[in-house]
C-alpha cells in the first residue's frame, strides 16, 4: 500500500509554526509522509528543520498582506502569485491527501495552489477572530478548526468546529529543577519569566529592565528577550537570566515559572492556562497590529486567567503594580485556571485533521 502525503504550511511567526510542531510527531507515527512548505526567509524553517532534519522543506515565496497603505502592496501579488505556482508544482511532485494551513502569510499561496490541485485544506484559526491570511483562504477550505468558541460566530457553520487548545505533550513533561539548574537560580524567590514572542518586544524589555533592581529584590527573572535584544551589560547580574530564544529548555523554563508576563498569543496563553501559571499579558496594540491579541487578553481577563495591562499604558510604574496584582491574585487564578476543560493533545487533532483528506 502507498504511502499516504500530508503538507502542512503557515509562518512568520513562532505561533504559526507550534501547533505544526506539535502535530508532526503524532502523523510521522501514523506512518504519514510529511512535507512542510514555508516561505524562504521566516522563522518556520529553522524550527522545522531543527526539530524534524528529515521532514522535506520547500521555502517559497510570499508577499505580505498589509491592512496600511504601502507601495509593496503593488509588487507583493505577484509574490503570492509566484509562490502558488512554486507550491502548485510542489503539489504535483509530492502528491499530497490532504493541506493542514496554520496561517500566517504564506499559507495564502499554498491553501490557493492545494485548490488549484484539487487537494482539501483543513484550516487552523487561534485567534478570537480570523486573522487576514485565514480570512483570504477561507473559500478555499473544507473545514476550520478554532480554539475559542467565539471564533465560530465569525465563520460558515457548516465548516468551522471549535476544538478548544492543543498543547504538545512534552510542555507537560518540563522539570522545575532543570530550569532553575539551567538558570543558575536557587529555590529562594519566586520565578517571574518575561517573554515577548518570537520577535520579542521591545517595550517589554524596557520596562522589565527598568524595574530590574526593584523586581530582583523579590523574583528570580527569566527573560526570552527576542532576537537581536541579548543585552551585554546585564549578562552578569545576579538573579537575571536572559536568552534571545530557547527551544528545547522551554518546557522546563515554563516549569520553573511561578508567574509569567507575556504578550497575548493565543497559542503561548493556551499553554500556560494548561499549566496553571498566573499570567499577566500585554497585548500587541491595535496601532501594530489587527487587535487580535487584546481581544485573547480581555477574554482571558474575563475568564479570571489573566491580568492584562494594554501596551499603550505600558510605563516603568504601571508594570511594577500589574506584577504586584499578579502576585497578589496567585491562588485564585490558579484555582480558576484548575477547572478549565483539558486540552487536546496533538493525536486527537492530528485524527481530526485526516478525516478530511481524500
Amino acid at each position: 500500500m502507498k504511502q499516504q502525503t500530508i503538507i502542512l504550511t503557515g509562518g512568520g511567526t513562532a505561533g504559526h509554526v507550534s501547533l505544526n510542531q506539535a502535530i508532526l510527531p503524532s502523523l510521522l507515527e501514523l506512518g504519514y509522509d510529511v512535507h512542510y512548505i514555508g516561505s524562504e526567509q521566516g522563522i518556520e524553517k529553522e524550527l522545522i528543520g531543527e526539530a524534524f532534519p528529515n521532514v522535506p522543506f520547500y521555502g517559497i515565496a510570499s508577499g505580505k498582506l498589509r491592512r496600511y497603505f504601502s507601495m509593496k502592496n503593488f509588487t507583493d501579488p505577484f509574490k503570492v502569485l509566484a509562490g502558488m505556482m512554486q507550491a502548485f508544482r510542489i503539489m504535483k511532485k509530492v502528491k499530497p491527501q490532504v493541506v493542514f494551513s496554520k496561517g500566517g502569510f504564506v499559507s495564502v499561496p499554498v491553501v490557493m495552489a492545494a485548490k488549484l490541485a484539487g487537494v482539501p485544506v483543513v484550516i487552523h484559526e487561534s485567534d478570537v477572530t480570523p486573522g487576514l491570511a485565514n480570512k483570504i483562504a477561507l473559500p478555499f477550505a473544507s473545514h476550520v478548526f478554532t480554539i475559542f468558541e467565539e471564533t465560530l460566530k465569525h465563520l460558515p457553520q457548516e465548516k468551522a468546529t471549535c476544538t478548544g487548545s492543543i498543547i504538545r505533550p512534552e510542555l507537560f513533561q518540563g522539570d522545575r529543577a532543570k530550569g532553575l539548574s539551567f538558570c543558575g537560580f536557587s529555590t529562594l524567590k519566586p520565578v517571574l519569566l518575561v517573554m515577548g514572542g518570537s520577535l520579542g518586544s521591545v517595550v517589554l524589555n524596557e520596562a522589565l529592565r527598568k524595574n530590574l533592581p526593584e523586581l530582583l529584590k523579590q523574583f528570580h527573572i527569566i527573560h526570552l528577550c527576542g532576537k537581536g535584544n541579548y543585552d551585554e551589560a546585564l549578562a552578569e547580574m545576579p538573579g537575571y537570566k536572559q536568552f534571545e530564544y530557547v527551544t528545547t529548555e522551554l518546557p522546563d523554563l515554563l516549569h520553573a515559572a511561578d508567574f509569567i508576563v507575556s504578550r497575548a498569543g493565543s497559542n503561548s496563553i493556551f499553554e500556560f492556562l494548561a499549566l496553571h501559571k498566573p499570567m499577566l499579558l500585554v497585548p500587541l496594540s491595535a496601532q501594530k497590529s489587527r487587535g487580535d491579541q487584546i481581544l485573547n487578553a480581555n477574554l482571558f481577563k474575563k475568564q479570571g486567567y489573566a491580568e492584562v495591562l494594554q501596551e499603550e499604558e505600558l510605563t516603568k510604574e504601571s508594570f511594577m503594580k500589574s506584577v504586584h496584582t499578579l502576585t497578589e491574585r496567585k491562588a485564585e487564578m490558579v484555582e480558576t485556571m484548575a477547572k478549565t476543560q483539558k486540552p487536546k493533545t496533538p493525536d486527537e487533532m492530528a485524527s481530526l485533521i485526516l478525516q478530511y483528506k481524500k
